[in-house]
């Protein structure tokens, strides 16, 4: 029976997911229906209006194009009418990196669920007690080890609750059903921690 120990905490959860580089997939959708069948209200903005890539390198290509300042934008468009509840943010890869920017900024967010993706972080960036989880391949080509061990040092300096979860032998967007990295052992395992996470916030 979920209970709160903060009063902010009424009902459910509003998730706002993004998605990776390769843009609104299917698997994207299942992600935001596995957070709902929890109970959650889940937000899934399409920062790409509609386009999609197969793979990690042809959706840089898409995120190039659109550029980091106008994705933001949308982002920041997407999750305004939701803003005032203390949003739970959520992202796969790329979208990892867009939820954290957003979530270090909102000082009513309520957690943040890293799935293969993190960002750099600002000095002087101020998470106290913020809970964050992320989800990672062991190796990560796109997330190296000498920078998740930098990353985690700078949140935990910024006073977020922070854990780390590596997947050993996965490919980096090891969720996706439909892409070669898909690691079904590792999914599970993931979607089955972090929804424990969602549950305690």
């Amino acid at each position: 029976m979920p209970a709160s120990t903060e009063p902010a905490a009424s009902g459910p959860l509003t998730i706002a997911l993004f998605h990776s580089v390769c843009g609104l997939r299917p698997a994207v959708h299942a992600a935001a229906d596995r957070l709902r069948a929890a109970g959650h209200e889940v937000i899934v903005p399409d920062l790409f209006d509609g386009r999609t890539a197969e793979s990690v390198p042809d959706g840089i290509v898409i995120k190039d194009e659109i550029g980091k300042e106008e994705l933001l934008k949308r982002a920041i468009t997407a999750v305004a009418p939701y803003s005032d509840r203390g949003l739970v943010y959520a992202g796969f890869s790329f979208g990892g990196s867009v939820a954290q920017n957003l979530a270090l900024g909102d000082e009513k967010t309520r957690g943040l669920l890293l799935l293969h993706g993190t960002s750099d972080i600002a000095e002087g960036t101020v998470a106290d007690e913020l809970p964050v989880q992320l989800h990672v391949a062991d190796p990560d080509p796109y997330e190296p080890h000498d920078w998740l061990n930098a990353w985690y040092l700078q949140m935990r300096r910024a006073g977020a609750d922070v854990e780390v979860f590596r997947y050993a032998g996965a490919g980096h967007l090891f969720t996706d059903p439909d892409l070669p990295d898909y690691d079904e052992q590792a999914a599970e395992s993931a979607w089955k921690v972090a929804l424990g996470f969602l549950a305690e916030l």
